[in-house]
C-alpha cells in the first residue's frame, strides 16, 4: 500500500476508536433547607409527643435520611420507645411509625 492510501486508513481507524464518554446520570440529591428541615423535625417532634403522650423536651430526634421520593426520621422517647416520622418529597408529613 503506498502512503497516500495509508495515511486516510490510519485515520478512520484512530477516529473510529474514539468515542464520546458516556454520560452518567445520578439521582438528584434535593435536599430540605435547614429552616424547612427545622420544620419537619418540629412536626416529628410534635407528633410522637402527642402520640406517646409526653412532651416535645422528652423526645430525641436521632436520624435523617432521604429516599427517592420520601425523608424519614428517627428517634426516641425519655422511656426508649422508638419511632419514625415519615414525609413526602416536599416535605409534608405523612406519619408516624411506632417501633
Amino acid at each position: 500500500m503506498t502512503l497516500k492510501k495509508l495515511i486516510p486508513v490510519l485515520i478512520m481507524m484512530l477516529a473510529g476508536c474514539q468515542s464520546a464518554p458516556e454520560t452518567v446520570q445520578k439521582a438528584q440529591k434535593a435536599k430540605p433547607g435547614p429552616a424547612r428541615s427545622l420544620d419537619m423535625e418540629t412536626l416529628c417532634k410534635g407528633q410522637a409527643a402527642w402520640r406517646y403522650n409526653t412532651g416535645t423536651q422528652k423526645i430525641q430526634v436521632i436520624g435523617f435520611e432521604q429516599f427517592q421520593g420520601s425523608y424519614e426520621m428517627r428517634g426516641y422517647t425519655a422511656r426508649k420507645e422508638g419511632f419514625i416520622c415519615s414525609f413526602d418529597a416536599d416535605g409534608q408529613f405523612l406519619h408516624l411509625s411506632m417501633r
